[in-house]
């Protein structure tokens, strides 16, 4: 059982055992757990509980990798290294719903497991979804974050990640379609940061500039939370802007602390890696097949059950604020 983590910049190939020590054994099954990019903390808890499932299964060893920024043509360099060293399974949080299936379908023409999870590609180019949570309930989620703490309603903007991100434009989608279940809250503007923490700040600043009278920025996405957080801070607005979304428990105590979040939702992305690289090896071992109502075994996070698209979710969101971030924040 092992873990590499292997970064794929160009022809550049770094790889660092975590676990494992020995060489492989040659019926270990290699599950490649690809990321939106390295150097991003919710991916690198979920390697976390990647390498806890492998040591579950005994005889895994998880790839992993991700391009240096949050590219579909950085992945797609990436599927195609993978698809070259001929791994069992490759499971990816995608930078683009449709750019990456051609990469996908040749490796599934090679005999390669795929399968999507976090951010999903479209159903051509994998078995199977893996979703934190339920669309509809995180689209609620973050709303309901910035209108529990507006009981006269108010301006609320959204700084999102990439524009063809597919879970944050899916939990926007959500969003929308239940503004009417908070009539004082009106959302004025939405803006993308790309998943990259100088511009994401750039994006927050931007934002109370133009609305003076902005009460929340709700950022889906753990980089750009954090960065709103800063800005907000550094602008002396804490208590006037309050920030919400979806981050990591370690990354935003701080903010919580200071005041400019009041609270917070996320699944456990532990939980999230663990449980797609369980996936990855029922399909990749023939254990289990992806079809319309199958369950897959999950292990500790128990069964995922696929809709009609091939999709299943994981678990509910959770609400962290100051009452127990405390016992989180040297989790994840």
């Amino acid at each position: 059982m092992g873990i590499t983590r292997r970064l794929f910049g160009g022809t550049a190939l770094a790889a660092m055992m975590l676990a494992g020590g020995a060489a492989q054994a040659q019926d270990n099954v290699r599950i490649a757990l690809v990321v939106k990019a390295l150097g991003i903390g919710f991916f690198e808890a979920a390697a976390k509980g990647a390498e806890e499932a492998a040591a579950e299964l005994g005889n895994v060893e998880v790839i992993y990798t991700g391009p240096t920024d949050t590219t579909a043509e950085g992945q797609i360099e990436v599927i195609n290294a993978l698809i070259a060293q001929n791994v069992d399974a490759i499971a990816v949080s995608a930078n683009d719903t449709d750019a990456l299936v051609p990469a996908l379908k040749k490796a599934m023409q090679r005999g390669i497991t795929v399968i999507s999870w976090d951010s999903g590609v479209a159903p051509e180019g994998r078995q199977l979804h893996l979703n934190p949570s339920s669309n509809p309930l995180i689209g609620n989620m973050i709303i309901k974050l910035a209108a529990d703490n507006l009981p006269e309603g108010g301006e609320v903007a959204v700084l999102s990640a990439t524009t063809t991100s597919t879970n944050q434009n899916t939990w926007i989608d959500e969003m929308n379609k239940v503004m009417g279940n908070y009539p004082g809250i009106k959302v004025v503007g939405t803006v993308y940061g790309d998943d990259l923490a100088d511009k994401s700040y750039r994006e927050a600043q931007g934002l109370m500039q133009t609305y003076p009278d902005l009460d929340a920025i709700i950022a889906p996405t753990s980089v750009g939370i954090v960065a709103a957080a800063r800005a907000v801070e550094d602008a002396g607005k804490v208590g006037q802007v309050n920030v919400t979304g979806l981050g990591l428990p370690s990354e935003m105590a701080g903010a919580i602390e200071s005041g400019a979040s009041k609270s917070f939702a996320i699944w456990n992305p532990i939980d999230l890696g663990y449980s797609a690289t369980y996936l990855a090896y029922e399909l990749a071992t023939g254990a289990a097949e992806a079809a319309p109502g199958a369950e897959i075994p999950m292990g500790r996070m128990g069964k995922l059950t696929l809709d009609d698209n091939n999709e299943g979710a994981m678990a509910d969101p959770f609400i962290y604020d100051a009452s127990n971030i405390d016992e989180f924040k040297s989790i994840f």
